[in-house]
C-alpha cells in the first residue's frame, strides 16, 4: 500500500523559514500528482501547493502562499518538498501531503482534496510572532 510520511514541521518565528519532506513508499511519485494542504484548528482542510504532468509541469499555488512557498520533487529519492519561506503565524496549522494515481489533475482538482487518493499523517507547523 502507498505510504506517505511528513517530516520537517516545528515551531519557528514569524519570518523564518522550514522545508517540510513527504517521503513516499509503494510507488513512485514520478507518475502521481502530488499536492501539500494544511488545516488549522476549526477550519477546513486547504490547499496549499500541488504539482501534475500532463506533458509539462504544472504547479499551483494557493494566493496566500504564492511567493513564499515553493513546492517540489526528487524522483530519485522519491519524496516531495513544500518549502516555506517568510513564514506567518497565520501558517500555523497541520500539513499534508498528498499523492494520486493520475499525473493529470486539471487545475480545479489539482486544488481538491478529494482528487486525492493518498494522505499522510500531517507534520505540526507552528509560527509565532
Amino acid at each position: 500500500q502507498v505510504q506517505l510520511v511528513e517530516s520537517g514541521g516545528g515551531l519557528v518565528q514569524a519570518g523564518g523559514s522550514l522545508r517540510l519532506s513527504c517521503a513516499a513508499s509503494g510507488r513512485s511519485i514520478r507518475s502521481s500528482a502530488l499536492g501539500w494542504f494544511r488545516q488549522a484548528p476549526g477550519k477546513e482542510r486547504e490547499f496549499v501547493a500541488a504539482m501534475t504532468w500532463s506533458g509539462v509541469v504544472n504547479i499551483y499555488y494557493a494566493d496566500s502562499v504564492k511567493g513564499r512557498f515553493t513546492i517540489s520533487k526528487d524522483n530519485a529519492k522519491n519524496t516531495a518538498y513544500l518549502q516555506m519561506n517568510s513564514l506567518k503565524p497565520e501558517d500555523t496549522a497541520v500539513y499534508y501531503c498528498a499523492a494520486g494515481p493520475r499525473s493529470t489533475l486539471t487545475t480545479t482538482q489539482a486544488r481538491t482534496p478529494g482528487e486525492y487518493d493518498y494522505w499522510g499523517q500531517g507534520t505540526q507547523v507552528t509560527v509565532s510572532s
